[in-house]
This record gives structure tokens, sequence and C-alpha cells, in this order.
């Protein structure tokens, strides 16, 4: 039978379907490299689990101590231990009176204000005093030159011969300086108006240069109502004024006479705070500053603070920051911050604090001088950190005078007389 005229049956074909791949869209790739460098950053630095923490943010009032709270790395340390501190910038006596509601710690700069903070708590409360820093006064090369030819100060030897960043000052000499009026025992301090004025002591005629300063010779200080540098300046004054002796210790048993003498030491040093007029903020932002030395040729800061600007110029320039000096007073006054716990948050920074061997390490490296074992402020390691880092390191004065502050109620009788303090407040029930 033939097939002629049957219809054709083609067989079915099989068609495939392409399935496209979805591309990864750019932004992501892009972002891809940066996301896997921050993982390597985090593993590196422990802090790989830091975002699933829990991270507990304490309020602080603290005073010029903050600049080490304030530190990157100090920051860094810090919440490794799941803590994080946000700071309210005040002086320390301005701590010390002022209200202290929802604080979890406070970092007054010495022991004067601690004791008034210590005082208002109804609580057992944890506190450390992780180092100290000496008072200074800080200058310029020029302005300090000037107090040796004076004869008030002495230039310490710098290795090598070179420029040296510190001088020790003799504080009873110098307060003669202070009081604008001509002093028969030291001829050089200039007379008539120009008595204890810069040009008066010789300033203007230092070296080859044409520099003037026909101004008064002075120290400027931040509040004494507010700043523990300021009281601690204060104390200094009145320990001189009253021969080496602490105001309020004499023997005496006529409640009176005392009270007398102590206003007798106020009255005396009144003008040498009182003659730079309006008081000043912190000192040592407007010292650090391009036009420092036209803001005021000398000022009180704390050791630490130049210290780490000199650490960090010569980072920066390989070089020591010449220009800028120190004054190291004698006799000498030493402040001990204290870190003071309000609440529990409070209490676990303290032991942080007190424990972790990084964060003492790190303080070091900021200029302070660590307590360790009970030592005082004479840390090798802070000088020897120094040496290492091709900086200068301050060498202890001969004389080891030390000022010891008045009692508490003596040197705030000295602050208020001085200062026209206004009343502390007081937190309310």
């Amino acid at each position: 039978m033939s097939d002629a005229g049957a219809p054709t049956i083609e067989e079915p074909r099989l068609t495939t379907r392409r399935i496209r791949r979805r591309r990864i869209p750019r932004h992501v790739v892009v972002a891809l490299p940066l996301a896997l460098a921050g993982l390597i950053s985090l593993s590196v630095s422990g802090n790989v689990l830091r975002p699933f923490e829990h991270i507990t943010t304490l309020e602080a009032k603290m005073a010029s101590k903050s600049d080490f709270f304030r530190d990157p790395e100090v920051r860094r340390l810090l919440l490794r231990h799941g803590i994080r501190v946000d700071i309210h910038r005040l002086g320390s006596r301005g701590i010390a009176t002022q209200s202290l509601k929802g604080m979890d710690v406070v970092f007054p700069s010495g022991q004067p204000a601690a004791k008034l903070i210590l005082d208002r708590q109804g609580r057992s409360v944890r506190s450390a005093r992780p180092f100290v820093s000496p008072l200074v006064l800080s200058t310029f090369r020029d302005y300090a030159e000037t107090l040796v030819k004076a004869g008030v100060a002495t230039a310490q030897q710098a290795p090598g011969g070179g420029r040296t960043l510190y001088y020790d000052l003799r504080m009873e000499e110098f307060t003669r300086l202070l009081d604008g009026v001509d002093d028969p025992k030291n001829p050089k301090d200039g007379s008539g108006p120009d008595a204890d004025t810069w040009n008066g002591i010789g300033f203007d005629e230092l070296g080859g240069e044409q520099r003037s300063n026909s101004g008064r010779v002075l120290v400027r200080t931040s509040n004494v109502c507010e700043s523990n540098s300021a009281g601690t300046y204060l104390s200094l004054l009145a320990f001189v004024a009253n021969k080496n002796r602490t105001p309020g210790t004499q023997d005496t048993n006529e409640e009176k006479l005392a009270a007398s003498a102590v206003q007798s030491v106020a009255a005396r040093i009144k003008p040498l705070i009182n003659l730079q007029g309006m008081w000043a903020d912190e000192q040592a932002e407007s010292y650090f500053s391009d036009l420092g030395e036209s803001i005021a040729p000398i000022s009180v800061i704390y050791e630490h603070q130049y210290l780490a600007h000199q650490i960090a110029y010569h980072d920066k320039h390989g070089r020591q920051d010449t220009d800028r000096v120190l004054l190291y007073p004698t006799p000498y006054a030493l402040t001990e911050p204290q870190l003071i716990s309000l609440t529990d948050g409070g209490d676990r920074l303290v032991q942080v604090i007190e424990e972790d061997a990084e964060l003492r390490e790190r303080a070091i490296e900021l200029g302070f001088r660590v307590r360790f074992s009970g030592e005082d402020g004479t840390s090798e390691q802070l000088n020897a950190y120094l040496r290492d880092h091709g900086i200068q390191a301050p060498a202890p004065n001969p004389d080891q005078t030390k000022v010891y502050e008045p009692d508490l109620s003596v040197l705030e009788e000295i602050i208020d007389y001085v200062g026209n303090c206004p009343p502390a407040v007081r937190d309310t029930p």
C-alpha cells in the first residue's frame, strides 16, 4: 500500500530555556572590600563582636583630666570593657559646688574639690587616684630668659648642651615681681612706673630682636572659684606669703587670732591674682594656640598638658617645640586627681581604671605621672618614655619644699576672699 499522499508528522522538538544568572549589584561589589577590611580590622583589634555587646554610657563631670578620657586610644580601651564616657567639662571646684544629679562619675583635678564632693555623698563611694601632675607655669623662651636675667629663675641643663625646655623658679623672689612696687632687695625689678614690668626687668634688652612689652609681670589663671589649678596656685602663693608654712596651722588657741592671720595672708595675695583682670577660661588651650604668646606671657597649667603637647609635636615635626618652656616653681605643688564614683556604673569605671595595665601605659604616653604601688609623682616610667621619644625629661629641683594645701575650711575662706565667689549650689532632695 502506497504511503503517497499521507501527511508527514514531524518529531517533537525539545526546547531549552536559558536561565540568566543574577548579577551582584555594582554598589555591593564596591562595598565588599570595605566590609572585608572592617571585619579584618575588628578581628585584629579583638572587637569583632563589639556591635553585639552591650555598651554602657556613663555621664561624667570632669575638669582638665578629661583630656585622658577624650583620648581616642583610651576610648577604644574602655569600649573593650563595654564602657563609653559622656563628658561634661567643668572646673574642679565648679564640679564640687554645683549639682551632681544624673552623674555616674566625677573627676576633679585635686584633693580639695574631691573632699567637697565626698562630703556631699550619702552612700559609700568608690574612688581612685590613678596619677599625679605637678602644677607648673607655662611661658615662652624669651620671658623665661628675662626671669633668669632678673635673678629669679635658673635654666635646667639640657642633654648635649641644647636649648632647655625647663626652668626652676624661686617663688619668693618671683612674687616680688608681681606686686608692682620697687623692691629694695632686688634692684633688677625696675623702678618708678617701670617697676615689675617686663621691660623694667630687661625683656626689651634680650637678644638682638627689637622686642618690647611694657605690661606688668603677672601670671594668668583660670577662675579661682571654679578651677583646681587656680586654687592650687592660690595655695602656693599663700604658702610662700606665710613664710613657707601652711596658713591656718600656726600654734594658737585664739580662734579669732587664727582667723585674722588667714585673712591677712588672703589680703596679701589677692592683688597678685586680681591683677589679670577678668577671669580667664582653661589656660592650656590658649597657651598652645598660635596666638599663645600674645594672650599671656605666663599661665598656670599642669605638667601633663605640656608634656602631651611636646610628645604630639615631636611625633608631627620630628623635633621639640623649643619656643614653649616650663617654669617649675619652688616650693612645688603636686595635684592628685581623684576619680569618684556616684553610681554602680561609676564603680565599674573606677575598677577598670585601677586594674587595666594598658590604660596606665596610655596615661604615661599622655604625659601623666602614673602612681605605681603607691608611689608619688616621681615616676621614672614617664621620664624614660620622654627620653626614648627624643624629648628632654625635667630634672627634680634640689629644693624639694612641697606646698601642703591648708585645711579645706581655710582654703575655702581664702578662695572666697580672693574670688568673691558665689554660694555653692546644693542638690535638692
